[in-house]
């Protein structure tokens, strides 16, 4: 079997892996799907970029992660509003977007409540994490290994899927 040929068919074998990884970052069966797809065709548009002494999994994973924080950011660029008013009267005007409704403004009172009770050494690589910074930055910033970040973050996450629990379907 050719290098090509089984690089797709180690790809189209992770598919079910991936698409349950995407569906964790999203927690959106459709955006999952978008996902999955964006990250297939980026692997394959990089094949020639991926040697043979490298953890195949660990690279598509990346890849997958990756664009679904490049999204993210970019979605959040595509919302910010720039008033143009001549009294500035959007700045001023006291809209929180993620408090619209009494439900939102509930879960992001217990989701903040959540995440304060946790020890400080799982919130703040969580709450780094979450804003977008990378393991190794993480673990440069607070001076820790790389694994000792990954664990904590695990672990914060597993923490906080069971304190909100109620929240799942």
């Amino acid at each position: 079997m050719s290098t090509s040929n089984l690089f797709r068919t180690k790809l189209v074998n992770l598919q079910p892996n991936l698409l349950s990884f995407a569906y964790q970052l999203t927690s959106n069966r459709d955006a999952a799907e978008d996902l999955l797809q964006d990250t297939t065709l980026k692997v394959l548009d990089n094949e020639e970029k991926f040697t043979s002494d490298s953890n195949f999994k660990g690279w598509v994973f990346t890849i997958m992660r990756n664009i679904f924080i490049n999204n993210y950011r970019q979605n959040v660029r595509q919302a910010t509003v720039v008033d143009q008013t001549e009294d500035l009267y959007h700045i001023n005007s006291c809209q929180e977007f993620a408090m619209e409704t009494p439900d939102g403004s509930l879960a992001v009172k217990e989701i903040n409540a959540a995440m304060n009770s946790f020890e400080k050494e799982f919130r703040v690589p969580f709450n780094m994490h979450v804003a977008g910074y990378k393991y190794n930055e993480i673990a440069e910033k607070l001076n820790l290994p790389v694994g000792t970040v990954k664990s904590r973050i695990f672990f914060a996450r597993k923490r906080l899927r069971e304190v909100l629990s109620a929240y799942s379907l």
